[in-house]
């Protein structure tokens, strides 16, 4: 019945991608996790797969309309990229399970990534919430180019730990430092989460086991649900849809952080 409830999470998974572009990447970990009961740091490898390959089918529909610019996406996914392969090879594998205590409190590991999740979760939600003006208003001063490497390197330690593609902090960027209209900033977001994504994965597939037959069954799913997405999404308005999902999203990271922090720390 859950595998059931899980597949269907996939489905809308890809719907959501297709209506929006982005965004509904950030249900994977959720789906595995309480849906298909995965545990988390198999739920972040899987996620990593599932992200980049339907980012890829994106990136392919961009490519065809000229809204990916290839110069500034290896430009900005080699620092994100190696800080993403280096957290799945070493960084997670090695992490202690249980990170801290503090008197009667214990912090484990899964705990730990799936708090950050809701963390990153919350953040998206504030992005696609926010109006069209506040996102104008957005003023990025370090224009430095190493500072920018560093801080792409740290964005990669992200996506690497929780298994999400992290475009409402790569789309940012593109906008403000390499100066692309908003259209082309998502194309080339696509392209870049797809490196990042598998490119990480990779440092997975090295240290787990990997359940092949599960993986692609959901990923397949996914991809269905884009173009499902992409028919729905001519006769909708995107603007509401991204507002309404936005606060299911915000929704969620309250209850992943109720469900984490109270149920299992106290």
């Amino acid at each position: 019945m859950f595998e059931v409830l899980g597949y269907l999470g996939a489905l809308f998974i890809g719907i959501v991608l297709g209506i929006t572009g982005g965004g509904g990447s950030i249900l994977t970990v959720p789906i595995l996790v309480y849906v298909i009961s995965l545990n988390p740091i198999i739920a972040t490898a899987y996620s990593l797969f599932i992200v980049g390959t339907t980012a890829a089918f994106g990136t392919i529909q961009n490519f065809k309309k000229n809204l990916v610019v290839p110069k500034t996406a290896l430009q900005f996914a080699i620092p994100s990229l190696i800080g993403v392969y280096l957290t799945r090879k070493f960084i997670v594998p090695n992490l202690p399970d249980t990170l801290f205590y503090f008197g009667s409190l214990k912090l484990t590991k899964e705990t730990f990534l799936m708090l950050l999740f809701a963390t990153v979760m919350f953040l998206a939600a504030y992005s696609m919430l926010k109006t069209k003006k506040e996102v104008e208003n957005i003023k990025v001063k370090i224009k430095n180019k190493y500072i920018v490497f560093v801080q792409l390197f740290f964005v990669g330690i992200l996506i690497g730990l929780i298994g999400a593609g992290g475009g409402f902090l790569i789309i940012p960027a593109l906008i403000h430092l390499a100066k692309l209209p908003i259209k082309k900033a998502i194309g080339t977001s696509l392209f870049i989460i797809t490196i990042n994504s598998l490119v990480g994965f990779l440092g997975d597939v090295q240290n787990s086991i990997i359940d092949w037959s599960f993986l692609l069954t959901f990923t397949t799913i996914s991809v269905i649900g884009i173009f499902v997405g992409l028919y729905i999404q001519q006769y909708i308005n995107e603007k509401y849809l991204k507002k309404i999902f936005g606060i299911f999203v915000l929704v969620m990271s309250v209850v992943i952080f109720y469900k984490e922090f109270f149920h299992k720390l106290f």
